[in-house]
């Protein structure tokens, strides 16, 4: 039997290359998504697709179940501020009640659960993107200075600590002070925290969470990262290798060469 895939799409390109990368291995794609965040373009790259409001879970269910949906992946951010503002139906009210916490990765593995009881199998977008790995080692022409390889180490444990409370994935820092934390606002917005506070020459460091689920919410990063570095002078992006997507790899390193920024791919556990 042909694999019908569901996809939960959010913001961004990833949602669109799962479902062409997909499709080309002869997969049926139902898809789902959430205005605004995801691509208008979108639902020309599905066999099935329905918008929905955050929330909507019994509808997603029902929607993934009436088209035969074997397999789902979710790719791509949501607005996380806006979710703030989501309006459950009684499927989702039930979910959210029974969680101690509402954290990213609590949240997702338990709507993943929820699938999982439909019958529905789990699976990383990072299948349908292998291309877009972070491979190990220096990405750029300049490679981090002392000063700066003090500050990724000090920010690699940092983020594992913050991680295993569920808390963020990336974290901006400089001269040994962490500048910045990712909360709601997104990876972006962090950096333009943090590179404000403390000017020039500030570290970007993003990898999972300890125990994340890469099946849920793949660290990402991409051109617009290394640009939003490029606004408030940040010099250096790292990065776990084989554990984080890289969008528009070549041109974000060719960009950073331009702007003097280092990018590393540090290798810490096994590559995906």
């Amino acid at each position: 039997m042909a694999t019908v895939l569901g996809i939960i799409a959010g913001g961004g390109s990833l949602p669109t290359t799962v479902a062409d990368n997909a499709r080309s291995l002869g997969s049926r794609i139902v898809g789902v998504g959430f205005a605004p965040d995801t691509d208008p373009s979108f639902p020309n790259h599905c066999d099935e697709f329905i918008w929905l409001k955050l929330g909507q879970l019994g509808r997603l269910v029902d929607f993934f179940t009436q088209h035969g949906v074997t397999h789902v992946v979710m790719a791509g951010p949501i607005n996380k501020p806006r979710a703030l503002d989501l309006r459950p139906d009684w499927r989702a009210a039930r979910l959210l009640l029974s969680l101690r916490t509402r954290g990213d990765d609590a949240l997702l593995r338990a709507v993943g659960a929820e699938l999982e009881k439909e019958g529905m199998l789990l699976v990383g977008p990072h299948h349908f993107s292998p291309d877009m790995h972070t491979p190990a080692g220096l990405l750029t022409r300049r490679p981090p200075d002392k000063r700066e390889q003090q500050d990724i180490d000090l920010g690699w444990s940092v983020a594992e600590q913050l991680g295993s409370l569920d808390i963020g994935q990336c974290l901006v820092i400089r001269e040994g002070i962490v500048l910045a934390v990712e909360a709601i606002e997104g990876t972006d917005a962090t950096i333009r925290r943090g590179g404000t506070l403390g000017g020039p020459g500030a570290v970007v460091v993003k990898r999972p969470k300890a125990g994340q689920d890469r099946r849920l919410d793949l660290p990402a990063v991409g051109l617009e990262t290394v640009q939003t570095m490029a606004e408030v002078g940040a010099g250096v992006l790292a990065i776990e290798a084989g554990q984080t997507l890289f969008f528009e790899r070549q041109k974000a390193v060719d960009f950073a060469d331009r702007h003097g920024i280092a990018i590393i791919g540090r290798h810490v556990g096994p590559l995906i």
